[in-house]
């Protein structure tokens, strides 16, 4: 891989973020009671989309915007806007991804939708209407009463399935910013997070947006190389990465299957297994390094596959490390939905090899390949897994996703190859995922047991009262 080219500046980059974060100022006081700040933010906006077919929309929403009289179509305008720049920003960094792992890229498909019943347009129109008047207040406007509006939206949205996205997004951003209450004492704001949440939400909320698009099938081998596990305080994912050999020949395709479930805090580590292994064969396989032979699974353009274990069977023997010098360089990438284009979405499979590793003054683990520096994100090493910062360090080889932080390419480890006593061994974080021999994860194990039996019994004990 040709690392040199993660470091190039890429024209217009700069620039594109620029806008965004003058628009994102504008959500800061709000536009209520929009002054020259905020007109001069907007206008950054308009100018930035200049030449495009938002261009005219956008024009008008920003007039209305500075003089205090947006409606709720206005509002979706700008963060369409906004959202069409980060989306750009996506575009330019994976197209420098590509040309630096020298992958071929998948061609764009057309959206192509499946059938299917339409979710309520009142509780959407509610929550436009939250969303909006969030917009109006600004961040340092919020207040509890502001924030909760959100609750009963909620509420009457995640009973219906096709609505439970949007909700679990909403319920998630009002717990954020009703933990940050009164917005006016905040000594910090977290703008870029925030009015991507907003953005992200008020374009979900239009008629059709998470319409599910139409899914093909997959059939032939499956072949894992890691296993990325993101952890928070009530819920836990894990998500499969391989590639995908389909039986009738065609090129070789990267794919995901995650899996999710919900957590008690006092579930951690090692423990975090024991909830997503019912529900997924797959992290066995992964687990124990082994292929699985798919027939006819559903899988969405963009490489999701949509996991069923009745046409999943384990199959042989598959070190991930030998599938990525062989068939990686050859395999697609998946396509990119349109609303997930953003940088932060970008986790690229990659295979490092003939690395020195070192670590920066303030600690952070650095990779120099052929010369060129590598900044690997050790904080999203799992303590669910055997891979420590010392295997990193001692490493010859690192299977990993490259992603996106704080303006620069940085690698999150999946597994690496490491010398132990003159053998070379792999270290996956997800090795545990089907079960584990290992002393330190048998333990975790059996400390995450007592406390799912102490839950359940307390939660016994309730529903008896």
């Amino acid at each position: 891989m040709r690392t040199d080219l993660l470091a190039d500046p890429l024209d217009g980059l700069d620039e594109a973020l620029d806008a965004v974060d003058a628009f994102d100022r504008v959500l800061v006081a709000g536009l209520l009671r929009p002054g020259a700040d905020q007109a001069d933010g907007l206008a950054v906006l308009v100018d930035a989309v200049a030449g495009t077919p938002l261009a005219a929309r956008v024009a008008e929403a920003a007039d209305k915007a500075a003089a205090g009289a947006a409606g709720e179509d206005h509002f979706v305008a700008l963060a369409a806007a906004r959202t069409a720049l980060m989306g750009s920003v996506h575009d330019a960094l994976t197209a420098r991804v590509a040309d630096a792992t020298g992958r071929p890229a998948a061609g764009p498909t057309a959206r192509e939708e499946a059938e299917g019943e339409e979710p309520a347009e009142n509780l959407l129109a509610a929550a436009r209407a939250w969303l909006c008047d969030l917009a109006r207040a600004g961040w340092r406007g919020i207040g509890h009463d502001l924030v909760g509006g959100a609750a009963p939206v909620v509420s009457a949205m995640l009973p219906d399935p096709l609505l439970r996205r949007q909700a679990t997004l909403l319920d998630g951003f009002a717990a954020e910013l009703a933990a940050s209450c009164p917005g006016a004492t905040l000594e910090r704001v977290p703008v870029r997070r925030w009015a991507d949440l907003w953005a992200r939400a008020l374009l979900l909320t239009l008629p059709g947006a998470t319409r599910p698009a139409a899914v093909s099938t997959a059939t032939g081998r499956l072949l894992p190389l890691g296993v990325d596990l993101q952890e928070h305080a009530t819920a836990v994912q894990a998500q499969v990465h391989a590639v995908f050999e389909p039986a009738d020949g065609t090129a070789p395709r990267l794919v995901r299957a995650a899996v999710s479930a919900p957590k008690p805090d006092t579930v951690v580590g090692a423990g975090l297994w024991q909830l997503l292994r019912p529900r997924m064969s797959l992290l066995a396989a992964a687990g124990e390094g082994r292929s699985v032979e798919l027939d006819a699974m559903p899988v969405t353009a963009g490489g999701d596959l949509l996991w069923d274990d009745a046409r999943a069977r384990t199959g042989e023997p598959a070190d991930p490390f030998a599938t990525a010098r062989v068939i990686l360089s050859t395999a697609t990438d998946p396509v990119t939905a349109p609303l997930d284009r953003h940088p932060s979405g970008i986790a690229v499979l990659v295979l490092l090899e003939g690395y020195g590793a070192e670590s920066a003054d303030e600690g952070t683990p650095v990779f120099t390949v052929a010369g060129h520096r590598l900044a690997v994100d050790a904080d999203r090493i799992p303590a669910a897994g055997p891979l420590t910062p010392e295997a990193l360090a001692a490493s010859g080889a690192c299977l990993g996703l490259l992603r996106w932080d704080a303006g620069e390419f940085v690698l999150q480890p999946l597994a690496v190859e490491t010398s132990v006593r003159k053998k070379t061994v792999a270290v996956h974080a997800g090795a545990w995922a089907g079960g584990t021999a290992d002393k330190t994860g048998i333990r975790a194990e059996k400390a995450a047991t007592d406390a799912v039996a102490v839950l359940r019994e307390r939660a016994g004990k309730l529903l008896r009262a």
